[in-house]
């Protein structure tokens, strides 16, 4: 049976955020070389974001506009929810009140079931994927750089921080931790400076944005800070996830759950690395959530006119799917996580049960193409175990799982601009 919803969410206002007790255990990421380190007592993790004062598009009380893009699919243009169910595919959980939400295969491309899939809305920090689309290849991660005060200039009041210094230097893969695990727009800002200023960073991310066919996407700031006219939709921002995913400093990056980050220097000079841990609940646990099984990133958003943002890409039995959700209205804490957990969940189980309602396109330039295999190694590297995982099944990772490389799958780009999946194989270089 075929089914499409339709019928918007209700508003329901959420509930202040509660104060964690304790931090989560760690997160192992085997698969993609990450350093476990050890866990950060939740009183000094900040939050994903922090708010901007001013008001802007995308209040709870607006609804979706009648005439929303169609890229990827007439249906996804359509306001509400749009599924259409096959023989035994579960429904979709009902608690779900994100404004906007995707749930995709993230190998093929298509759209499991779609909200508002195209509403441009504001989206926090989750627009730093697109950021590190643009600018993670242009600077090799063992290069220093020296910050100087200007580097910092433009932070918007309230930033979230993991704790840079001007007249300190940083390597590059120092700064991408802060980005993707503190939302540190202190470091966003000075790998912007390196990239030849914040102007031209948001001109390259917005030409970055087109390339992607993210066409809901306008870029004002490039940490994703509240600012007037700065949109982006549930769709742009999963296609910014499939392409960071390419790269594999992108995923280790949004995969690592704890790591090292350089403190000031003491009154010897000597500076000491302070323990950072990822903001991302799914990934590292913490204010009541498990890890989700299966979980490997991606990035998580929170700012007064956003709401709580979230995009994440998990694996299990061989199936990598990709979900976003913007905006939830429900009283639940850490809302937008349980929701993106909801969806994952249904995604697993009704993966092959469903007629897609659309699809993620490919870049501009590129061809999809779906590869099967050829040989029975490949479909062994698959199912091959990963180092760690039988000390997290006895427990020994403190309960927080494994961070997988999305062993089912994997997204590669070729020559000649090939947009190539390539089945049943850990995600590998560019």
């Amino acid at each position: 049976m075929n089914v499409n919803q339709s019928a918007p969410r209700p508003y329901v206002p959420a509930a202040p955020p509660r104060v964690p007790k304790r931090a989560a255990g760690l997160v192992l990421s085997a698969a993609l070389c990450v350093a476990v380190l050890p866990s950060v007592p939740a009183a000094a993790l900040p939050g994903d974001d922090k708010p901007a004062p001013s008001a802007g598009p995308g209040r709870r009380e607006d609804a979706p506009p009648a005439g929303m893009s169609k890229v990827g699919g007439d249906l996804l243009g359509e306001p509400g929810t749009q599924v259409r169910l096959g023989a035994g595919a579960p429904v979709l959980p009902k608690d779900v009140t994100g404004r906007s939400w995707i749930v995709a295969d993230a190998e093929s491309g298509q759209v499991l079931a779609a909200h508002n899939a195209h509403w441009r809305l504001p989206p926090a920090s989750t627009l730093k994927m697109l950021f590190a689309d643009t600018v993670l290849p242009r600077f090799p991660r063992d290069q220093e750089h020296l910050v100087v005060p200007k580097d910092l200039d433009g932070l918007g009041a309230g930033s979230s921080l993991v704790g840079v210094k001007a007249n300190l230097s940083y390597s590059v893969r120092d700064l991408w931790l802060g980005v993707f695990l503190r939302s540190g727009n202190d470091a966003v800002h000075v790998l912007s400076s390196m990239n030849g200023g914040v102007a031209k960073t948001v001109q390259d991310m917005q030409a970055e944005a087109d390339k992607l066919q993210a066409l809901d996407t306008q870029v004002v700031s490039p940490d994703g800070y509240d600012m007037p006219g700065q949109v982006s939709s549930a769709y742009d921002l999963t296609l910014f996830a499939r392409a960071g995913l390419q790269n594999k400093d992108f995923r280790e990056y949004c995969a690592t759950a704890t790591a090292k980050f350089p403190g000031p220097e003491n009154k010897d000079k000597k500076r000491e690395m302070v323990d950072i841990q990822n903001t991302n609940r799914l990934l590292t646990g913490d204010f009541g959530l498990n890890p989700y099984k299966g979980i490997a990133g991606v990035k998580n958003g929170n700012t007064t006119n956003a709401g709580a943002t979230f995009t994440g890409v998990a694996e299990r039995d061989g199936k990598v799917l990709l979900v976003t959700v913007m905006n939830p209205g429900a009283r639940e804490s850490q809302a937008v996580y349980k929701e993106a957990a909801r969806l994952l969940d249904w995604g697993f189980a009704a993966h092959g049960r469903v007629t897609p309602v659309g699809e993620l396109i490919a870049p501009k330039n590129a061809t999809a193409k779906t590869v099967k295999d050829t040989a029975s190694a490949g479909a062994q590297g698959g199912a091959r175990s990963r180092p760690g995982q039988a000390a997290a099944a006895k427990g020994e990772s403190g309960g927080a799982g494994i961070a997988l490389g999305i062993a089912g799958g994997a997204l590669v780009v070729v020559a000649g601009a090939l947009f190539l999946i390539n089945r049943r194989r850990p995600l590998r270089r560019r």
